[in-house]
């Protein structure tokens, strides 16, 4: 049995398996996931698993070059855009429409859904190098 960092198998084998520039989403319950799109859902009830939390665990093991989230985050849920920002301390943020954000998924590895109901709760990892 694994001891620490990602238990989730799915979500530690997209993790492990991940290259430079390849994407990796964490979603909230709403977000539509395109067909084609590997959908690893831990959404269990509203709030269950929270989209901050989910984010939290992935942070320790991916090494992430830039993020993407919404620019309709800032206006609609503004405290949930500053605790990204906070947990993502240096790493880049590029703001796109929400439109050009789900159009943008079909490229993931995955889409980690959560249980989480903030609007605009969504964001693209971009996996850096570690060398």
């Amino acid at each position: 049995m694994k001891r620490s960092g990602v238990l989730n198998q799915p979500v530690s084998t997209v993790i492990a398996g991940m290259g430079h520039l390849d994407m990796l989403v964490i979603a909230d319950a709403g977000l539509p996931i395109p067909w084609e799109t590997n959908r690893i859902d831990l959404a269990l009830k509203k709030g269950v698993p929270g989209f901050l939390e989910t984010l939290k665990v992935v942070l320790d093991e991916l090494k992430v070059e830039t993020a993407v989230v919404a620019k309709e985050i800032y206006s609609a849920s503004p405290k949930m855009a500053e605790n990204i920002e906070e947990l993502l301390e240096e790493v880049p943020i590029r703001k796109l429409s929400h439109e050009e954000f789900k159009r943008m998924t079909k490229n993931a590895k995955a889409v980690v859904r959560t249980g989480e109901f903030t609007p605009y709760a969504n964001i693209i990892l971009i996996a850096g190098v570690v060398f």
